[in-house]
């Protein structure tokens, strides 16, 4: 009898083990099924007729095509958010990323892509999203993504007037 407590234990014992691997080793497939495909770039392309704006020492931050990560397709989850795609493919990238939670909008603010960050070229710059060619003024966070949606972060010097928002 002791002998089939043990073998039970020890079983219940690696069942366990093997569940906490699996949630902590971010094989997304089990933990949010298998997902669908978005498009993201990140572009900082306004500041190239802006370098004047930004300090000499992050010149050489800004690519020469402006393109920090190039438009690609990748994968998105059920209920996941344009932050958190943001923020697993800076990581996956190896791109600087800086990010502060603001309680009051329950949201994810952007502060740097790329060590480009908010104020770097002026009062008015920082970084802005759109999701399928549309700004939609409300925080990264908030923003559910479909299947095929299409997301663009740009870095804008003058409070998203020069990419086109309202």
């Amino acid at each position: 009898m002791k002998q089939y407590l043990r073998i039970i234990c020890a079983v219940l014992v690696l069942a366990a083990v093997i569940t906490v691997w699996l949630f902590v080793s971010g094989d997304e497939s089990i933990c949010h099924g298998e997902g669908f495909a978005v498009t993201l770039e990140v572009r900082a392309d306004t500041l190239l007729e802006n370098m004047h704006l930004l300090d000499r020492d992050k010149h050489e931050l800004v690519p020469a095509d402006g393109i920090i990560f190039e438009e690609s397709t990748v994968t998105a989850h059920e209920n996941e958010s344009v932050f958190d795609v943001l923020n697993r493919e800076m990581r996956n990238a190896g791109i600087h990323f800086v990010f502060r939670q603001t309680p009051l909008f329950d949201s994810a603010y952007i502060e740097s892509i790329n060590n480009l960050g908010e104020f770097d070229a002026g009062p008015l710059s920082g970084w802005k999203f759109r999701v399928n060619g549309e700004f939609l003024g409300m925080g990264a966070s908030a923003v559910s993504l479909q299947p095929g949606d299409v997301v663009e972060w740009l870095f804008t010097v003058d409070m998203g007037r020069d990419i086109g928002a309202p």
